[in-house]
């Protein structure tokens, strides 16, 4: 890496756009017009054919019709010629022309790839038969991927692809602990690449169907220039503060996450304006870059629009997107709070100022008040408005929902006519853009967030979601330059209109390439999805994690961050949380039941999602790192490690919501019960924060800092000492299932030990399961309403029946003959029955964590009082 502490501007300048394009759109430039034409048609092409299969007209031309793995085999197909196109074999390979070896193998890599497509006929006659003509495409489409995804990506995910591929071949020669039957080549190619359980699996799936559509929508957002407008709006409203630009940064990388997937591009986009502006306020060039890092890798984290990982869960989970948006709004909400703390606290310790600002407190705070006033009212129309329509217009609602959305934008269009236009974003900012005014210039970018947001209220698929979002995003960036200029009534309308056009094209081009490395990755990434399908190792990595572990949950999840952290370090998220989950999620899942902890699914996926994130920043390798650390002119290694320092806070999140799923919103079912866990969740991370940062009011001491940690741990892990102090439940025998099920309340779920043999390896489990029941009956009634039948013998309670289709059956203690279809009787045995107590609600135990902070908040202002009473008796 070179030295970025000497380098001149536009040097710097390229270099971060070769960052980029190295780790995102491929480093590529060449200069023959043939080739340049080709690297623009090929990324058009392939978005034009991503929003035709989302669209309806398929349907309604009935013209254009492809099947999921025909649209799976065209997706890889672009993306894999591009691999080959745009991103050169080695780092000093040519980047001015291609090579005629790199258009062969795209060529090649292509057609392997459309195979799917093109002979889908033909393979749907033989399915599990390959021919040899089958066997030579799949075995050199193979090897064509693995080469595509060490040039895309490095050479860390083609080497995990590569050893699965070797312990599928060579499982009869391993040893005994993880040896398999093995695989012939026939069936492994069938398996991984002309079939759907590999290569072509789910993660090229939600790659194909909705990732592409949403990177889509982020490209276009960015060349819209709402970037730019949401850096401005941010600083507009904190640039003031103590350390100001840096928590600007802050908020607007919260808020670019919403366009980019990217870290390194969220680092270069918020950094190269906001890195600058902090060294000048008194930042360290070090910190200064870790604060723009630390925020920029979080960005994946801030729904709604997350990274393309929070589109695997949703199929790998079975929940919708709005789920999984609404279990990670608090976590990453929480995070960004956490960061802004940690900011002002580094701006306290240095005693730094903001910059100056152009209104009064007053003035500052109306303009706030009236956009958080907006935003309710915005939330209150998406809750009520489509309800409204719907009952006004019947079947014609749509039509009125879109009449309105127009309104709304030719309305918004013609305030934004009324204020400047923004800065250009390389403009050296010498004072701080006015609240009001830089606000109204561009409302009118979250039109098409709106109509994601509502399309999600509808409960209609990610993809489609996005898809109309996209759409809405295109006629904006078609119109709005236009329009402006016409309301404005100055600048050239036909001039605007052909760069809005330029837009569009040029955003459409690089949302394709935007999903070079996400198409080759999750393909990549689906050969070790297949390899764990095929060889049956995700037993032998139970067996191992339980032996490392012993069986202590804990233990297991520091296991699971680390491997997170380690392949992250060469993986990019999408890549890293396939692998951990694929691997490690169900594991925990497995042995946390049997340890006698329920993980929802969904929360084990978090947490791999999150630490895949945290390995962006982590050192030695953090790309985001390198690009900040070059903005800053600061030392890489020592940025990564102050960025990681940062973002411990987040880092002791995903351990907090396995033991603590409220922070997921799991059981949170009114508002007081969400306000609750809201405010003792920031509560505790504002005091872990302050904690590591050795800093309140004034500077710690060791006492203050060990019980600050001890009061985010009560604030957010309230159970563990209440169950210490009166336990929720008491263990009762089994033979009193039936009237401890009749006590419990309607919509709450009966907890119980239970023991029996795994379908998997045949071996005896005992496991802790929950079983939701329904309206209040007698204990036996309602179990059987749930699904689960009962019997007793010889004083023992045992599974007599499973019924299909109800919440018993998703409880594990049974399996199904899938040759016959038919219940399998495994004699599984209820050993013990929680009996819930009257024990106080856990939240008490906040009163004396609050009054604890209170304590320290204040023994530390007198301490502050006091320093100042000396500095002015001194001066």
């Amino acid at each position: 890496m070179t030295d970025s502490t000497k380098m001149p501007d536009d040097q710097l300048e390229n270099q971060l756009e070769e960052m980029i394009a190295e780790s995102d759109t491929g480093g590529r430039h060449p200069t023959n017009p043939i080739s340049i034409k080709i690297l623009f048609l090929v990324p058009l092409i392939w978005t034009l054919f991503q929003l035709w299969i989302a669209s309806p007209l398929p349907y309604i031309l009935n013209f254009g019709l492809f099947n999921g793995n025909e649209t799976r085999s065209i997706h890889l197909a672009f993306a894999i010629f591009l691999a080959y196109t745009a991103f050169p074999t080695f780092r000093s390979s040519p980047r001015d022309y291609i090579p005629i070896q790199d258009w062969i193998a795209a060529l090649v890599a292509a057609f392997c790839a459309a195979y799917i497509y093109l002979f889908a006929a033909e393979l749907a006659d033989r399915p599990g038969s390959p021919t040899r003509t089958d066997m030579v495409v799949a075995i050199a489409g193979m090897v064509l991927l693995l080469e595509a995804t060490r040039r895309v990506l490095g050479p860390a995910l083609m080497i995990v692809a590569g050893i699965i591929l070797v312990y599928t071949f060579g499982g009869p020669y391993m040893p005994d602990v993880i040896a398999h039957k093995g695989a012939s080549l026939s069936k492994a190619m069938s398996h991984f690449w002309l079939g759907s359980e590999g290569v072509f699996g789910v993660a090229l799936s939600v790659s194909t169907d909705t990732v592409f559509l949403f990177v889509l929508f982020g490209a276009l957002l960015e060349r819209a220039g709402a970037g730019n407008y949401f850096i401005k709006v941010a600083f507009s409203l904190l640039g003031h503060m103590k350390g100001g630009p840096a928590k600007a940064a802050v908020v607007s990388s919260a808020m670019t996450g919403l366009i980019s997937g990217s870290s390194i591009a969220n680092v270069v986009t918020t950094g190269t304006f906001t890195i600058p502006l902090m060294k000048r306020v008194g930042f360290k060039p070090t910190k200064a870059a870790a604060v723009e890092v630390a925020s920029s890798t979080n960005g994946q984290l801030m729904p709604p629009i997350m990274g393309a990982a929070a589109f695997l869960m949703v199929e790998y989970v079975g929940v919708s997107f709005a789920e999984v948006v609404k279990a990670a709004f608090l976590p990453a909400f929480v995070s960004y709070i956490a960061l802004v703390y940690i900011v002002h606290l580094e701006a306290m310790k240095a005693d730094l100022k903001g910059l100056p600002r152009r209104i009064t407190s007053a003035q500052l705070l109306l303009s706030l008040v009236t956009i958080i006033l907006g935003v309710i009212v915005i939330a209150f129309i998406m809750s009520y408005g489509l309800n409204f329509l719907k009952a006004m217009l019947g079947d014609n609602w749509l039509l009125g929902a879109g009449v309105l959305m127009l309104v709304a934008y030719f309305y918004l269009l013609y305030v934004a006519a009324g204020v400047p236009p923004l800065d250009h974003p390389d403009k050296e900012m010498t004072e701080l853009p006015l609240p009001g005014p830089t606000a109204k210039s561009g409302l009118y970018f979250l039109l098409p967030i709106l109509v994601l947001i509502g399309c999600m209220v509808e409960k209609l698929s990610a993809g489609v979601a996005a898809f109309w979002a996209t759409i809405a995003m295109m006629a904006i960036i078609i119109t709005h330059r236009p329009l402006l200029a016409m309301f404005r009534r100055h600048g050239d309308t036909s001039a605007a209109a052909t760069q809005g056009f330029g837009d569009l094209s040029d955003g459409l081009v690089a949302g394709a390439r935007n999903m070079i490395t996400i198409g080759v990755a999750t393909a990549a990434a689906g050969i070790v999805v297949g390899g764990v399908t095929l060889t049956g190792i995700g037993q032998v990595m139970t067996e191992f994690v339980e032996f490392v572990s012993g069986g202590n949950l804990l233990i297991m999840l520091l296991f699971t961050a680390i491997i997170s952290l380690l392949l992250g370090l060469g993986l990019p998220t999408t890549a890293n949380y396939i692998v951990v989950s694929t691997l490690m999620a169900p594991v925990i899942v497995t042995l946390g039941a049997q340890s006698g902890l329920i993980v929802p699914l969904l929360a084990v996926h978090m947490f791999v999602f999150y630490f895949g994130i945290l390995a962006d920043d982590t050192p030695p390798v953090g790309l985001a790192a390198y690009a900040g650390a070059a903005i800053a002119k600061s030392d890489p290694v020592k940025t990564g490690m102050q960025g990681f320092v940062y973002d411990i806070r987040t880092a002791i999140l995903p351990f907090m919501f396995i033991f603590n799923t409220e922070l997921l919103m799991f059981g949170v079912e009114t508002w007081w019960h969400m306000a609750l866990v809201w405010f003792a969740t920031i509560a505790g991370m504002l005091a872990f924060s302050a904690a590591t940062q050795g800093f309140m009011l004034v500077k710690n001491r060791i006492w203050e800092t060990v019980l600050l940690v001890f009061a985010a741990f009560v604030f957010m892990q309230p159970n563990y000492f209440m169950e210490k102090i009166a336990p929720s439940f008491e263990i009762v025998p089994a033979t009193q299932v039936f009237s401890v099920a009749e006590t419990i309340p309607e919509g709450e779920e009966l907890r119980m030990v239970t023991r029996g043999e795994n379908l998997v390896d045949g071996k005896i489990v005992t496991q802790t399961v929950v079983l939701p029941l329904g309206p209040k009956a007698d204990g036996e009634q309602r179990l059987a309403d749930a699904g689960l039948v009962l019997i007793e013998e010889n004083g023992k309670i045992l599974v007599d029946d499973l019924m299909f289709g109800t919440p018993a059956e998703k409880l594990g203690l049974g399996g199904k003959d899938k040759s016959l279809g038919t219940k399998v009787d495994l004699g599984w045995e209820i050993l013990e029955v929680y009996r819930p107590t009257n024990a106080p609600a856990k939240h008490w135990i906040y009163l004396p964590a609050m009054l604890l902070v209170g304590l320290i908040i204040m023994m530390q202002r007198r301490r502050r009082e006091k320093s100042n009473a000396i500095a002015t008796a001194t001066t």
